[in-house]
């Protein structure tokens, strides 16, 4: 066995790190980007919204926002097309199964939290991390829902 695995071994945080290397590679790829884990934050507290209140809120271009509902429309998102007095009006809802992936995903992001704030008992306090406690797995899910600024996604 190599020195450096012997040295990853024996570290006092390996259980962690290997639980959060663990549930990383379990993640959905179809949420990494962060305008689809906007996009489906904003269907789940919403229960659908259109193309434009999606764009405005996560602050994308068309063809960005489009880009992103096609990779979640395979079986993440329903569309549904009208037209609202002669206009065509696109909304989107998310799917039971993408509702289930989702919730799946955030409970990973949880786990990753979890295993990072155990590592961080282990480990000396300093003076520029914040107190124990203050952004547990709570905290961050359920920081509430404050529009996402994006450039590029």
């Amino acid at each position: 066995m190599s020195t450096l695995i012997e040295s990853l071994i024996a570290h006092p945080n390996a259980p962690q790190a290997a639980d959060a290397l663990e549930a990383l590679g379990t993640l959905d790829d179809a949420f990494l980007q962060k305008a689809r884990l906007g996009i489906m934050s904003t269907l789940l507290a919403l229960g659908e919204a259109d193309f434009k209140l999606l764009k405005e809120a996560l602050s994308l271009s068309d063809g960005n926002l489009s880009t992103h509902l096609a990779v979640l429309e395979r079986g993440y998102v329903d569309i549904r097309k009208e037209f609202v007095r002669r206009k065509p009006h696109t909304t989107y809802s998310p799917t039971d199964a993408g509702r289930e992936a989702f919730l799946r995903y955030l409970q990973v992001l949880e786990r990753i939290i979890r295993a990072a704030d155990r590592a961080g008992q282990n480990a000396a306090p300093s003076a520029a991390s914040p107190p124990h406690g203050d952004a547990g797995a709570q905290g961050i899910v359920g920081a509430g829902s404050l529009p996402m600024k994006e450039g590029k996604g």
